[in-house]
């Protein structure tokens, strides 16, 4: 066990010296939920961002974006803008935006100026449906650049995993919960059987340090698969469709009876005139009443 920790160790270091490929460089750690806003700050002392450009990795060294480079142009993406001193705002994060960040000052001859940055997004996902009497599993997952660098955080720092409900108590006690965390995999997960009552009820997990300082935490609100807004609206279109029917048959009526009445004094006079020539065509001889 001491022998693959002290592997995992070396793995650490020899990926970090890979990613970064400097030497004194700024080395940041940020941890944000989903849907929050971030910005990054660039390590330089110049007055404006000329030259000087922020890439970003996703998952390997082998496929950098240039969000903005040091001509001063920003990759299209309505959530990425600079903000003073060349720092970088991302809005309204998703998993997606987790991975490594580097803020560079293109007229240092030396990397070691760089600001690099690992962003890690923490969330909460459903993975079954939510309805009364079923039972629900909720995932809570830290996404990062590399495996490795998400379980720096909770093996090396001490972080941990934990799910409290709306009133913040711990929900680790309560029989009605199973809760399973993976240091390896950066995640944990909570199994209940939902209840009538747990209707907008708020679950929330929390990333901690080894001193319960809350770093960031993610909110999922249980809504049961009846109450759910879909089914609402689904129920409020048949009413909706109903109401529309009724209004249409209702402005329709006096027009369709006064067609009606007009077809039927149409007919009677058509009837009418049938008759008076009937006893055009009689013979003066004949009794009319023969015709």
């Amino acid at each position: 066990m001491a022998w693959n920790y002290h592997v995992y160790l070396l793995e650490l270091m020899i990926l970090g010296l890979f990613l970064t490929d400097t030497s004194g460089a700024t080395d940041v750690h940020m941890i944000v939920s989903d849907g929050e806003n971030v910005t990054f700050s660039c390590n330089k002392t110049l007055s404006d961002c000329t030259p000087t450009s922020w890439i970003y990795y996703k998952e390997s060294p082998s496929n950098a974006v240039i969000l903005f480079d040091e001509n001063l142009k920003m990759i299209d993406n309505e959530r990425l803008s600079l903000g003073p001193k060349c720092s970088l705002n991302i809005y309204n994060v998703t998993k997606e935006d987790a991975g490594f960040y580097i803020c560079r000052p293109q007229m240092e001859k030396s990397s070691s100026t760089d600001t690099n940055v690992y962003l890690h997004v923490l969330q909460v996902s459903p993975l079954s449906e939510m309805e009364p009497g079923s039972s629900v599993t909720l995932s809570c997952h830290v996404y990062s650049y590399d495996n490795y660098f998400c379980k720096s955080l909770f093996i090396i720092e001490g972080m941990q995993l934990m799910w409290i409900n709306g009133a913040g108590v711990n929900l680790q006690s309560d029989s009605r919960y199973q809760i399973s965390s993976s240091t390896e995999h950066c995640n944990s997960s909570l199994n209940t059987t939902l209840l009538n009552e747990d209707d907008n009820r708020e679950l929330r997990c929390q990333i901690i340090t080894g001193t319960s300082k809350v770093k960031t935490s993610a909110v999922y609100t249980v809504r049961n698969l009846g109450n759910s807004p879909s089914n609402k609206n689904g129920t409020g279109s048949v009413i909706r469709v109903i109401i529309f029917i009724v209004e249409v048959a209702g402005l329709t009526a006096p027009t369709v009876i006064l067609l009606l009445i007009i077809c039927e004094r149409r007919s009677g006079k058509r009837r009418a005139q049938s008759t008076r020539l009937s006893y055009v065509n009689c013979s003066e001889s004949v009794v009319i009443n023969d015709c």
